[in-house]
């Protein structure tokens, strides 16, 4: 039976014709041969499977019937899928990085042939890194021959950070769907910018400030969050708002104006935006209050009030069709509260988003083993429990392999797979988007072998397993006689469609149609 389970995967053309066909290793007489063991197979077992692929027809398909001119009972139609409305992603974080053309050229094209939407990295540190500069255009740094010529790539200060004018221009142009991220995130190693506090600190203030932070910030490949003083650990938010108004005052105001700053330039031309990122701990600890000026975060100092002070900004500065995100990794009643809050007090937060992470080779050990870790009844509590009539988008997921071995890959594949079809059965969800498509290009700290492809872009088994199910099982292929009436029905995964006949008097016909 767990034979059945194991998909072989499938061709796939990929640039220029790249042929793979790749087996999963079934010796069950010896143990080190097995890639996953009878206690994983337990707990994805073929009645869980049979629900999930239950629920993905009635969740992911949709019944239609289009009328087609010139068309007949004798009419063969050819009916195929030509996207998906649902959303498969992954971070573009690495654009014209890898320091090679060709391997460039086939990171780009991994966008309209896999994923369909990408996460455009926004993080105000390297955005704005200097103040009054935001950095919207390429410049000499974020050029190809720049990159071809580092010799230490992670080292330089804006890895991962391209700028976002061309990522977005290439995305467009290959009509794929564009998504922010972030707006607002109080984490000081990644996001909030090394010279906010003391620029925002005037005159007797700044004096203050120092008696409030015992060391500033600093960022790169060591980097470090302020020291808070004694004296600022034992104020309350309302004596800090008292200490230093005029320096929270301007932190409210720097933070107003990225967010308008960004929706001014950039209009409906991304599609959506993490608003607001990872709050829900400071949510949960009680640290947001409503009417306070200041957070005291666990971050560091924050504006008061901060997920709605910025889903309210962000509200009246971008148009109404652009969608905004809230996003956590503390997927938790404390995350549905704060969602609630921010829904009742008429914030448009339209969609929620979650994120799941196995940075630990160990973890992936670990489930293979049968460890009871993001098993199919966990993933749907995890999703259950953040459900607030709101579509769910799986922002950031990892998925790392324990080794370079065959084997190990093969962990990461099967692991992947069955995961990603739970999602996909899931009713609120809207999309899954991978975080690191390439080995050794995550963050500092981050594992090195949670890519879908090498370093020098070669595709793991973890690729094919996912292309195996985006371009093959979901997508939708058909050949139907037309009813007598002119029309066709057929059921098929959402998303848009191709329909091709020959009408009655010979002529070539095509149409094209949503199915929702």
């Amino acid at each position: 039976m767990k034979d059945k389970l194991l998909p072989s995967i499938l061709t796939f053309v990929f640039s220029s014709v790249l042929i793979a066909q790749v087996d999963i290793p079934r010796n069950a007489e010896e143990d080190k041969d097995k890639v996953m063991s009878d206690a994983y197979w337990a707990l994805w077992n073929p009645e869980v499977q049979a629900k999930i692929d239950k629920d993905i027809e009635a969740n992911r398909k949709a019944d239609a019937k289009v009328k087609l001119e010139g068309a007949n009972e004798n009419t063969v139609v050819q009916i195929e899928q030509v996207s998906h409305d649902f959303i498969f992603g992954a971070h573009m974080f690495n654009f014209n990085q890898l320091g090679d053309e060709s391997l460039n050229a086939r990171y780009r094209s991994l966008f309209g042939s896999l994923f369909n939407s990408a996460t455009v990295a926004f993080y105000w540190e390297h955005f704005e890194m200097q103040q009054g500069r935001p950095r919207f255009a390429a410049e000499f740094w974020d050029s190809e021959s720049y990159w071809k010529n580092s010799d230490n790539p992670k080292f330089e200060e804006h890895w991962r950070r391209p700028a976002p004018d061309p990522v977005i221009e290439y995305c467009k142009s290959q009509g794929i769907r564009v998504h922010g991220h972030p707006l607002v995130w109080g984490n000081r190693s990644w996001h909030v910018p090394t010279w906010i506090l003391k620029n925002c600190a005037k005159g007797e203030e700044a004096e203050k400030l120092n008696t409030l932070i015992a060391e500033f910030p600093k960022h790169g490949n060591k980097s470090v969050a302020e020291k808070y003083t004694k004296k600022y650990k034992g104020m309350s938010a309302k004596e800090l708002e008292q200490y230093i108004p005029n320096t929270i005052a301007e932190l409210n105001r720097l933070t107003k104006k990225r967010i308008c700053e960004i929706a001014a330039y950039y209009g409906d031309k991304v599609d959506s935006w993490d608003v607001v990122n990872e709050s829900a701990t400071d949510w949960g600890k009680g640290l947001i209050v409503r009417g306070e000026s200041i957070c005291k975060s666990h971050y560091g100092i924050m504006p008061g009030d901060y997920p709605y002070l910025s889903f309210k900004t962000a509200q009246n500065a971008f148009p109404a069709s652009v969608k905004l995100n809230i996003n956590d990794y503390k997927c938790d009643a404390d995350y549905a509260a704060e969602v609630k809050d921010l829904l009742s007090r008429g914030c448009k937060v339209d969609i929620v988003g979650s994120q799941m992470h196995l940075f630990n080779p160990k973890r992936t050990l670990e489930i293979s083993q049968g460890k009871k870790i993001q098993t199919p009844q966990q993933v749907q509590n995890t999703m259950d429990s953040i459900s607030v009539g709101k579509p769910i988008h799986l922002s950031e997921i990892t998925i790392t392999a324990p080794d370079t071995s065959k084997r190990g890959r093969m962990m990461q594949a099967i692991i992947a797979r069955n995961l990603y079809r739970k999602w996909f059965s899931i009713k609120p969800m809207m999309g899954i988007t991978w975080w690191n498509v390439v080995d050794d290009c995550g963050a500092p700290g981050e594992p090195s072998m949670s890519g879908l492809f090498t370093r020098g872009m070669n595709p793991k088994p973890a690729f094919y397993a996912l292309n195996n199910l985006i371009n093959g099982e979901w997508k939708t292929i058909l050949s139907k006689n037309a009813e007598s009436d002119g029309s066709v029905k057929f059921r098929g995964f959402k998303g848009k469609y191709r329909l091709s006949w020959t009408d009655a008097q010979g002529n070539e016909r095509f149409k094209y149609v949503y199915v929702k």
